[in-house]
């Protein structure tokens, strides 16, 4: 299956670039004729989150990066690459009445597959491959 490069995007560490980072893979993805990318948008706000609140990337000055590749007409693989940070992402249980602490089960639940590795340059990477074909039954509209 072949992988195309399709853009890399450096957000600054702030909470109003998790919507921005999701339209912007949207808009990216649509482009290269991917049909449905909900379930693509759900795992980047996700990830983007979570970089903003586990890592550095969250301080002043810091910055976020979001790759995204197609691979094939039907997959999508995102990455998002932090400033690092002192606890290593992990999915963890959440009580009912929790208010955080869920974003890694969604990602876990949406994606075909993901993982945690370092980054090549400074700190860490979250990657996730998502299916974008008309049947993904996941994620929320764009808003």
């Amino acid at each position: 299956m072949s992988r195309r490069f399709l853009a890399d995007l450096v957000f600054p560490g702030v909470a109003s670039s998790v919507p921005v980072a999701r339209h912007c893979i949207k808009a990216i993805l649509a482009a290269a004729g991917h049909r449905n990318v909900t379930g693509v948008q759900l795992v980047v706000s996700e990830l983007v989150a979570n970089a903003l609140t586990h890592s550095v990337s969250g301080l002043p000055g810091g910055l976020i990066t979001v790759g995204v590749r197609a691979i094939g007409d039907d997959l999508a693989r995102i990455d998002v690459m932090d400033d690092g940070g002192v606890t290593a992402p992990h999915v963890r249980e959440s009580g009912e009445l929790d208010c955080s602490g869920r974003g890694l089960q969604i990602v876990d639940d949406t994606a075909l597959r993901w993982g945690i590795g370092d980054n090549a340059f400074r700190g860490r990477r979250v990657w996730a491959e998502v299916l974008t074909t008309d049947e993904t039954p996941v994620g929320t509209p764009d808003t």
